[in-house]
């Protein structure tokens, strides 16, 4: 296992303890990570992502998708009826799983979609308005007071 010091951030940064224990977490985990269900993250817009995961033999009252604790959780589970059934051969893996994905700040949900074995999760990242960049303008001469100034980018 690889140890990493995060002490230059601590003395660089102000505020970022909650990603400095989120690269703690992602990196003391085990690199052998379960792999199933298959996904895909995608960035469709400027501010906009989706996550694709592949649940093939699911439908769509077996899947769970909430927002819990700053983090998106996925999960699944077979009703009771299909362990009845009787497989010759079984290629198509129907196994409950759960899949967490960390959720930067400002980001949410915005809806959610199973089409063809594939379960679509839209999300959007909202930034306040008190949180986008702003100009301070500099006060000429002895005056102490600053103002702020809205910039605004196209």
């Amino acid at each position: 296992m690889r140890n990493y010091d995060f002490a230059p951030l601590y003395r660089a940064t102000v505020g970022f303890d909650r990603i400095a224990d989120m690269m703690d977490r992602v990196l003391s985990t085990d690199v052998g990570q379960q792999t199933y269900p298959p996904y895909n993250i995608e960035k469709t817009d400027e501010n906009a992502y989706r996550i694709s995961i592949a649940v093939a033999g699911f439908s769509g009252d077996e899947l769970n998708v909430e927002v819990k604790e700053g983090a998106l959780l996925v999960s699944a589970r077979k009703s009771a009826d299909e362990s009845k059934r009787k497989f010759l051969y079984r290629g198509i893996a129907t196994r409950a799983f759960e899949r967490r994905f960390a959720l930067a700040d400002h980001v949410r949900v915005t809806g959610a979609s199973h089409v063809d074995g594939m379960l679509h999760i839209d999300l959007v990242r909202e930034v306040p308005e008190a949180l986008k960049p702003r100009r301070i303008e500099i006060a000429k001469g002895d005056t102490v007071e600053a103002r702020a100034v809205e910039t605004h980018h196209a």
